[in-house]
C-alpha cells in the first residue's frame, strides 16, 4: 500500500510521521521549506502532560531537558495575590514551557533516523488528485514532482494549502486578542514559577490597563505576554522596550534590572474552526482544521491531539483496508471537542477581561475570574482541560459489566505503572501508540511477584484467552492498582491512552463488543440498519 503523504513539517506533521512510523505506516513529509527552522525564543509553547508525553514517547528525548517544568504558578491582580500554586519535583501536572523551534529540531532528528519517513524538502503543494484507491499529489520547486500516496493529511497550517484546494471553508473570528511578545534573559525573583499579572499598579485604569505573562525558559531566559488593547495600533520597538523596562521596574520596587532582549514579536489569537476535517482521503490536522489559543500558548496542545487521535486510526486502515466509519470518527470525536473550547473561550473572555457586557449578567468575583484563566493557563478548567469523547462514535452500548472509575469513559486514562506481557515494569502510558489495543487487568499484590509466579493463576490464563480472541490486536497488561477501580476489574484503553471501559472482572463477551465497537463496528451496524430502513420506507412507498 502506498505511504500517507503528510503536507507540512512543522511540530503536528513531524510528530504525525513518527506516530505512523510507531504503527509501522510509511510516510512522506513534503517540506517547503529547506529542512531547517530559525530559532526564536519569542515562540514558544506550553505542553501539558499528555503532550509532552507523547513527543517524548515518539522521540525518545526528555523534553525537560531542553525546556522548564514549571516550578508553580502565581497570580497577582493589581498588588493582590490572587493565587499561588507550587508542583513537586518531577509533578507530571507542571507544564512545560519550549521554545518551538527546539521542538521542532528534535522532531527532525527523530524523523531522520525514521526509515519509514521520507522528507521531500522545498516541495510547495499546488495539486491534489483523489480515485478510489489513493491521492496524488503534485508539488513544485527545484524536486517539483508528481507523490503516489494512500491518504493525505494536511499539517500545512493556517493559511492550509490542502485547506484550499479541497474548498472546506474556514470561518470564525479574526484578532480575538494580541499580545506584545519578548523574551529577554532577565533574573526575576520567581525563579522556574509562571507568573500573570492582572492590572498592575504601575499601568493606568482602563483597557490597556491590560496584564502581562511571564513564563520561564532554560539559561535565565523569560518570555513576556502584554495582553494590548482592541485594535490595530503598530507596536514599535520603542513602545515595546518602554513596556519591557516598565513591568521590571514595577516587579523590583522601581529599579530595572539588566537583561539581554533575545527576540520580540506580536502574537495574534484567531479562532477559526474548519467546516470539515475529511474529505475522502484527504484530512487536516492542527492549525490547518483549527485556531485557538487565547491564553497565548495553547495551539499546539490541540494539534498534537490531533495527531494522537487519527494516527491509530490511519494505522488501522492501512494495514486492513479502507474502514469509513472508523476515519469519520476522527472529524466526529476532535471536531466536537475543538468546538467546546472555541465556545468556553467566545463566552467566557469578555467577562475575564472585564469588557462589560457579560460581565454584568455572569456571577463571579475576581477571584472567581482568576480560577478560570489559572485553569487555562495550567491546562485545567474549560478554557484548558484535555477533554474526553465522552459522546464519541466508537463508544460502546449495552454492557451489562460495565462499572464506574474515577476516569470517565472517553477520557484520558491515568499514567499507573504496570507489568507488560515480558514481565518488566513500565508505565502505562509508554504502551500508548503502538497501534493495539491495552487489556489492564487490575490484581492488587501482582507487583510483588515475578509474573511466573502468577501468569497461570486465577483468572489470567481466561482473560488471556478473551485477548487473544478480539478483532484486533491487543496487549494484557496487570497493574496492582488503578484510581476507583476494584481488585480483578479489567480496563481496556485505546491506542491513544482514551478509556473504553471498565468491566467488572473477566467478562468475554463484552471485552469483544467493546472492542469491536473502538473499532467502528457499531458505527457501521448503525449505518447498515439506517440503510436498511431507508430501503425498508422507500420500498413501502413504492407499493402505494
Amino acid at each position: 500500500m502506498d505511504p500517507v503523504i503528510i503536507v507540512g513539517a512543522g511540530p503536528v506533521g513531524l510528530t504525525l510521521a513518527l506516530a505512523l512510523a510507531r504503527q509501522e505506516v510509511p510516510s512522506v513529509v513534503l517540506d517547503e521549506g529547506p529542512g531547517k527552522d530559525e530559532p526564536r525564543p519569542a515562540r514558544t509553547v506550553v505542553l501539558r502532560e499528555d503532550t509532552a508525553a507523547l513527543l517524548e514517547r515518539l522521540t525518545g528525548v526528555a523534553l525537560g531537558a531542553h525546556g522548564v517544568r514549571w516550578a508553580g504558578w502565581r497570580s497577582l491582580r493589581r498588588k493582590q495575590v490572587m493565587s499561588e500554586i507550587a508542583f513537586g519535583e518531577a509533578d507530571p501536572a507542571a507544564p512545560l514551557h519550549i521554545a518551538q523551534h527546539v521542538i521542532t529540531g528534535v522532531l527532525r532528528a527523530a524523523v531522520a533516523d525514521e526509515p519509514l519517513v521520507k522528507t521531500a524538502v522545498d516541495s510547495r503543494l499546488d495539486a491534489i488528485e483523489q480515485d478510489r484507491s489513493g491521492v496524488t499529489a503534485h508539488t513544485r520547486g527545484p524536486r517539483g514532482t508528481w507523490w503516489r500516496g494512500s491518504y493525505l493529511v494536511g499539517c500545512d497550517g493556517p493559511r492550509s494549502t490542502v485547506r484550499k484546494l479541497q474548498d472546506i471553508r474556514f470561518p470564525g473570528r479574526t484578532a480575538v486578542e494580541r499580545h506584545a511578545v519578548a523574551a529577554l534573559r532577565v533574573e526575576l525573583p520567581w525563579e522556574g514559577r509562571a507568573f500573570l499579572h492582572r492590572m498592575p499598579p504601575w499601568r493606568q485604569s482602563g483597557p490597556s490597563a491590560g496584564e502581562v505573562t511571564a513564563r520561564p525558559l532554560p539559561d535565565g531566559v523569560w518570555r513576556l505576554d502584554w495582553l494590548l488593547p482592541p485594535g490595530k495600533d503598530l507596536v514599535t520597538p520603542e513602545i515595546l522596550v518602554a513596556r519591557i523596562r516598565e513591568t521590571l521596574a514595577g516587579w523590583t520596587d522601581g529599579s530595572t534590572p539588566a537583561y539581554e532582549l533575545l527576540d520580540t514579536g506580536v502574537h495574534t489569537v484567531h479562532h477559526r474552526l474548519a467546516r470539515r476535517w475529511r474529505a475522502g482521503r484527504v484530512l487536516l490536522a492542527g492549525d490547518a482544521a483549527h485556531l485557538l489559543g487565547a491564553l497565548g500558548t495553547q495551539g499546539l496542545d490541540e494539534g498534537l491531539r490531533d495527531v494522537d487521535n487519527l494516527a491509530w486510526k490511519l494505522g488501522v486502515v492501512w494495514h486492513r483496508g479502507p474502514h469509513e466509519a472508523l476515519l469519520d470518527t476522527y472529524q466526529a470525536e476532535r471536531r466536537a471537542l475543538v468546538a467546546a473550547r472555541l465556545r468556553a473561550a467566545d463566552q467566557l473572555l469578555p467577562v475575564l477581561r472585564g469588557g462589560g457586557g457579560l460581565r454584568q449578567i455572569v456571577p463571579g468575583t475576581a477571584r472567581n475570574h482568576d480560577v478560570l484563566l489559572t485553569d487555562g493557563h495550567l491546562g485545567r478548567g474549560p478554557l484548558g482541560a484535555p477533554g474526553a469523547y465522552a459522546d464519541s462514535p466508537l463508544a460502546p452500548r449495552h454492557l451489562e459489566a460495565e462499572i464506574p472509575v474515577d476516569t470517565p469513559p472517553g477520557a484520558q486514562v491515568t499514567d499507573v505503572r504496570v507489568t507488560a506481557e515480558d514481565g518488566s515494569f513500565v508505565q502505562l502510558r509508554d504502551r500508548l501508540g503502538r497501534g493495539s489495543l491495552l487489556v489492564v487487568l487490575i490484581a492488587p499484590g501482582t507487583g510483588v511477584w515475578d509474573r511466573k509466579h502468577w501468569v497461570s493463576a486465577g483468572v489470567m490464563p481466561r482473560l488471556a484467552a478473551a485477548v487473544t480472541a478480539l478483532p484486533h490486536p491487543a496487549e494484557l497488561l496487570v497493574a496492582e492498582s488503578y484510581p476507583g477501580a476494584p481488585a480483578h476489574s479489567v480496563l481496556l484503553v485505546r491506542p491513544d491512552g482514551h478509556l473504553v471501559t471498565a468491566l467488572s472482572g473477566v467478562r468475554p463477551a463484552d471485552l469483544y463488543a467493546a472492542a469491536e465497537a473502538t473499532l467502528g463496528g457499531a458505527v457501521e451496524e448503525s449505518e447498515k440498519q439506517n440503510e436498511k430502513e431507508e430501503a425498508t420506507a422507500e420500498a413501502g412507498s413504492g407499493v402505494r
